[in-house]
């Protein structure tokens, strides 16, 4: 008996062995070859780029502050609950917290409704009718995401200002028409802005999903005598549900973290959101309630995105929609083609063409609604000893916007290459690697930053290179900051293209030239990006054009040594010269929008593969 207890002991200690043994084998094969090394080491660097600052941000919540240290009586550094209370509970909360909720969501909610609207007609209308200018309809009506989101606020601030904050009169009232503070400040005009910015999303979004819909489907409930408005109650829009839904959630999403449109058409009358709300606790170094703030932020844009991805789950559902076979047939308008023309025109004009046309009046004429010959002059561009006190030249002969425009080249676009490289690095790994947790990992990781709106993700790298941290110095003020932020904000997109690139190329090549004794780098080089440049290319392109236009995420890092183009326009903006801020815009604008057609044409891809679809 004794023996057979000491054998039965002796199985599970041997089987024990030989799994540890196994273990340790499978471990020495995974680091033979240095994707497991590269994919350990950019677990490493995602976490201290993406996790750190967030973790460290979000822990500054709990944290007595520098700032309120004397308030709260208590250590720098010690735990507390006074920051919660101060923006839930406190008589300052509501200015804090309550009131950006509301107009936040007001706003967010108005501009899903009214783009829903607007961009599911013009979806239609572009996708699966004989609209006269059916082509060039569908780039024109885009055109608005390929420009910065502040550009048609800034416009609509030229045409309705008015005198109820100074400066001087919009278009509107030097013709004699006061637009009234409703008009020309706050929820109203930040609604339709926003929404015009974001039409595009359902445009293409929507669009493609009308494409993929089987017009047969359609003909047979006409045939069984079906309206069309019940044809498209019954048929069109279940089956788009998801697409419409995903659309508009996205459209929340990116409303919840937009700071330039509320900046420019909210804070002149202190009307704000919570993404004005968090800069202005930011600016007043009020770090634990900005961390508050940025929570809040994180927790709303989280759960719409995490709703974005259970819809696109949903969605899959209809997938043979669509398939070999189907047809998508060209609905005739008849009588509404010429209505329906017209309405994608009228479209088209208010949120490009007036805005842009506005902006480059108001940058050539020295008072704003005299058409007057001798009133239009170049100054603003190219002028010396102008009227005001800080900016005596035109911008194109300024050294702060060429400064500027270097900065935004140089800055956007080694983050933007870094983002590409290391995305292709990610996909590589993710694919390749025998460490599934890694893998895993990195996939997760470099998808957080979707999940945080840019002004939010901007706090959290406040929270972490503001300050030292053992050798690595604090890095407010340096371009470095900008660098790290723009590339850790971008790899989401990066990432997804290199996942999406190397789930596409099969071992066989690599393989191939292994067997020819190419090593590991020498594979990647010569096999791997030769074959992958198309993905890769657009890896970078992409985050570079975003990285242009974007503001919400640079507004809190960039300092006057480190401006870019976009900076660069809103300190012109509170400095009260909109003429030269207008001029920078249409430079960025111009930038933005042709970069974004370069992308589209030398990369093969469709601008709706960078709207997170």
């Amino acid at each position: 008996m004794h023996h057979a207890t000491h054998r039965e002991e002796a199985v599970p200690q041997g089987r024990d062995t030989r799994n540890l043994i196994f273990s340790r084998y499978r471990l020495k094969i995974a680091l033979s070859e240095p994707t497991a090394l590269i994919g350990i080491l950019t677990a490493l660097l995602f976490s201290y780029l993406i996790a750190a600052p967030i973790v460290s941000l979000l822990s500054d919540a709990f944290r007595v502050q520098y700032a309120d240290a004397m308030r709260t009586g208590q250590k720098i550094g010690a735990f507390t609950y006074y920051h919660l209370e101060r923006v839930f509970q406190s008589i300052v909360a509501p200015d804090i917290l309550w009131n950006p909720l509301i107009n936040t969501l007001s706003i967010a909610f108005g501009a899903m409704a009214i783009a829903l609207v607007g961009g599911g007609i013009l979806a239609w209308l572009i996708s699966r009718t004989d609209i006269l200018g059916r082509k060039w309809f569908a780039t024109a009506l885009i055109v608005p995401y390929m420009l910065p989101s502040w550009t048609i606020a800034l416009a609509w601030s030229s045409i309705f200002l008015n005198r109820t904050v100074g400066g001087q009169p919009g278009l509107l009232e030097s013709l004699g028409f006061e637009p009234p503070d409703w008009l020309a400040y706050g929820q109203f005009p930040i609604t339709i802005v926003l929404a015009l910015h974001y039409t595009p999303f359902i445009i293409l979004l929507f669009g493609n999903a009308l494409r993929s819909l089987d017009s047969q489907l359609e003909d047979s409930a006409r045939m069984l005598g079906a309206r069309p408005w019940i044809v498209a109650r019954k048929i069109i829009i279940p089956l788009m549900r998801p697409s419409l839904l995903s659309a508009v959630t996205l459209i929340f999403a990116k409303c919840l973290g937009d700071f330039g449109v509320a900046y420019i058409l909210g804070a002149p009358v202190k009307y704000d959101v919570l993404a004005t709300s968090l800069f202005r606790s930011v600016t007043a170094r009020q770090g634990g309630e900005a961390a508050v703030l940025a929570g809040v932020i994180i927790l709303i844009g989280s759960l719409s995105v995490l709703i974005d991805a259970r819809l696109v789950r949903e969605a899959r559902r209809f997938i043979t929609i669509g398939s070999k076979g189907s047809m998508n047939r060209t609905q005739r308008l008849g009588s509404w083609r010429l209505p329906m023309t017209v309405f994608a025109s009228a479209m088209f004009t208010v949120s490009v063409l007036i805005p842009l046309t506005v902006l480059f009046l108001s940058t050539v004429m020295r008072t704003p609604g005299n058409f007057a010959l001798d009133n239009f002059t170049w100054a603003y561009w190219t002028g010396h000893d102008l009227p005001t006190t800080a900016l005596r030249t035109g911008i194109l002969v300024t050294p702060e916007f060429w400064q500027a425009a270097w900065n935004s080249l140089w800055i956007v676009g080694i983050a933007a290459v870094g983002a590409g490289v290391l995305g292709m690095l990610v996909g590589y790994v993710v694919v390749r690697t025998s460490l599934k947790s890694i893998g895993a990992y990195l996939r997760y990781i470099t998808f957080l930053p979707y999940l945080v709106p840019g002004i939010a993700f901007a706090a959290a790298c406040l929270s972490i290179f503001a300050v030292p941290h053992g050798p690595i110095p604090a890095l407010y003020g340096t371009a470095l900051i900008l660098i790290l932020a723009l590339l850790a904000d971008q790899m989401p997109f990066a990432s997804r293209a290199g996942i999406s690139a190397m789930m596409q190329l099969g071992k066989d090549p690599e393989e191939a030239a292994q067997v020819a004794g190419a090593g590991w780098w020498k594979r990647l080089l010569s096999v791997v990006i030769p074959i992958q440049k198309g993905p890769l290319a657009a890896g970078i392109l992409l985050p570079f054009i975003s990285g242009l236009k974007g503001l919400s995420l640079v507004i809190m890092l960039a300092t006057p040594g480190t401006d870019l183009l976009t900076t660069y326009a809103i300190r012109l903006v509170d400095f009260g010269y909109g003429q030269a801020a207008n001029a920078v815009v249409l430079m960025l604008s111009a930038i933005a929008f042709f970069g974004t057609l370069f992308l589209q044409k030398t990369t093969k891809t469709s601008l709706a593969s960078g709207l997170g679809g």
